[in-house]
């Protein structure tokens, strides 16, 4: 089993930033990807960022510019820098570890932008 706890939601203006960080531990060897979904209300989950083990990055359109996906593998822990922030970034974010192919996710953390 992978555990993952999630850090770093909370309210911020439009325009400013957070940084949610995501710690892996358990199973954590054979990991091909870990990175963050998130869900506003009435919406489905979607991919914003994801780091691959190789180094490799995708981000949604939505995010690309201002979202910044990094993992520091001696913590085995990923980080989303946040930057520009928009009330439409509100949602529950979600750390999601892909290890053998399968998904493991965590609690969720809220953000919260307001105009």
């Amino acid at each position: 089993q992978v555990r993952l706890v999630e850090s770093g939601g909370g309210l911020v203006q439009a325009g400013g930033s957070l940084r949610l960080s995501c710690a892996a531990s358990g199973i954590i060897f054979s990991i091909n990807a870990m990175g963050w979904y998130r869900q506003a209300p009435g919406k489905q989950r979607e991919l914003i960022a994801r780091i691959f083990s190789g180094g490799g990055t995708n981000y949604a359109d939505s995010v690309k510019g201002r979202f910044t996906v990094s993992r520091d593998n001696t913590k085995n822990t990923v980080y989303l820098q946040m930057n520009s922030l928009k009330p439409e970034d509100t949602a529950v974010y979600y750390c999601n570890v892909l290890r053998d192919w399968n998904n493991y996710w965590g609690q969720g953390t809220q953000v919260t932008v307001s105009s």
